[in-house]
């Protein structure tokens, strides 16, 4: 079974974080990398992504 791959806008979309926020954060070594797909495209594989998000701290809310 293929990966399936998030483009950038997909990644924002599905992180809330701004294309500067994810250069800057993989810069410091807390965010994955990208693949590359083509000769001028990259995609982050989802299941890096899905990761990244589970092991993201989480803030509790006011209850």
């Amino acid at each position: 079974m293929a990966e399936n791959h998030l483009r950038r806008h997909a990644v924002e979309a599905v992180t809330g974080l701004s294309r500067s926020s994810i250069y800057a954060m993989m810069d410091a070594g807390d965010f994955p990398r990208p693949v590359r797909i083509g000769k001028r495209a990259v995609a982050w594989p989802q299941s890096a992504i899905e990761a990244w998000l589970a092991n993201r701290p989480t803030s509790k809310g006011a209850e």
